[in-house]
């Protein structure tokens, strides 16, 4: 049987060794390691028109589409990717281009854009989402809403170089 002798020493290496690991860990932001690249969804397409504008809003709002956009890998943040949104609400059909708008990520690669309330098409309430602008490959989302009166829908990217 080994007995494991504990000396003065080693306990203040392994306590100091403990603590630097954990206080790196409060101090440098957690990166995410092999971050998969978000798949198209089916139906994700439909009634997408390229190079919606990038818009302050579309129409009345009322209504937030929200998400991030990350790098797939090590799920970096990516600031300044266009993001296009549109969908089916109180204003307009997903296919008119009124419903079609465009918005940046800020720097923590998070999105905003208020939008009219979302009503439902084809018996679900959802949004379509593009990435399109070349750098990374093509995604195209449609998350459906939980309750067709929420006032907000998250969709989130995580993009892989084209």
């Amino acid at each position: 049987m080994t007995r494991l002798q504990m000396t003065r020493r080693s306990l203040i290496v392994t306590g100091a060794g403990t603590v630097a690991t954990g206080i790196s860990g409060l101090i440098t932001p957690a990166r995410a390691k092999g971050v998969e690249a978000t798949l198209s969804m089916r139906g994700g397409s439909n009634n997408y028109r390229p190079n919606a504008p990038i818009v302050d809003r579309i129409g009345g709002g009322g209504f937030w589409m929200t998400g991030t956009v990350r790098h797939a890998g090590d799920g970096a943040p990516l600031a300044g990717q266009r993001i296009q949104i549109w969908a089916h609400t109180t204003e307009g059909h997903e296919r008119d281009p009124q419903s079609h708008g465009a918005t940046l990520t800020d720097a923590n690669g998070e999105f905003r854009l208020e939008m009219p309330q979302i009503v439902p098409a084809f018996g679900q309430p959802h949004g379509h989402l593009a990435y399109d602008s070349g750098e990374f490959e093509t995604v195209f989302l449609r998350p459906i809403m939980a309750n067709a009166k929420d006032k907000t829908l998250s969709a989130h990217f995580v993009l892989q170089p084209a």
